[in-house]
């Protein structure tokens, strides 16, 4: 019962922990560029939130780069996290790091999820979603993220992140590990606004198209740098 226990302190407790101390370590090391972040600037000196969207394969880094262009207003943050085992191993780092979890995915407790998103676009926090979480297809946006944004009224914002140096895991995602010491670009893409009269898988492909376009843009960002991205 004892070894349970401390098995179980160690898995959700220390070891989140000590994974966000690396995440900042790794972080505080890299050459970071920003590209676009005037479009989240935008909307958050208008006191207004939006839906953030990035692939799940760039979700190592991406707590500490998304906090770090809160020049102005500090704002409150709820990624959504699938309630496996190993999502409750990120949603505790995510907390160490700043960012809240709401519970669920296209494969368990969506509904729930999506019924807590709503309640969430009511307040100050901005929502985070993984569209392609957590099993994929690789990027390839699921639903979800477009009927939040249809739904809410807020605009979905694309980001991207990549590292010029580090290790890609052999999961379904292709999950990126960058190096201390590489060079990396965040890049926004422009808010994209549910149309009225649209259809809802015509806006999903713009949220698809977006995302897989800013990823390129920065890729190439690190290109004129004169190097590629892992």
């Amino acid at each position: 019962m004892k070894n349970k226990q401390y098995n179980n302190w160690f898995l959700f407790t220390l070891l989140p922990w000590i994974t966000s101390i690396v995440i900042r370590l790794i972080h505080a090391t890299m050459r970071i560029e920003y590209l676009g972040d005037r479009y989240p600037q935008e909307i958050w000196e208008k006191e207004d939130n939006f839906i953030l969207a990035f692939w799940h394969d760039q979700l190592l880094l991406m707590a500490p780069g998304y906090k770090n262009a809160q020049l102005k207003r500090k704002v409150g943050t709820r990624i959504l996290i699938s309630q496996s085992k190993d999502g409750e191993l990120i949603a505790r780092t995510m907390e160490f790091l700043g960012l809240g979890a709401v519970r669920g995915s296209s494969n368990r407790g969506g509904r729930e999820a999506l019924r807590e998103m709503l309640k969430l676009a009511a307040t100050d926090d901005d929502i985070v979603f993984t569209p392609d979480g957590p099993k994929g297809p690789r990027h390839v946006a699921k639903i979800g993220v477009a009927q939040i944004g249809k739904m809410t009224g807020r605009p979905v914002v694309p980001i991207a992140f990549v590292a010029s140096r580090g290790r890609r895991f052999s999961s379904w995602d292709r999950f990126l590990f960058p190096y201390p010491f590489s060079r990396g670009v965040y890049a926004f893409a422009e808010p994209l606004y549910f149309q009225k009269g649209e259809e809802l898988d015509d806006y999903l492909q713009r949220i698809e198209i977006s995302m897989l376009e800013n990823t390129k843009n920065a890729a190439a960002r690190l290109e004129e740098h004169g190097v590629s991205a892992v």
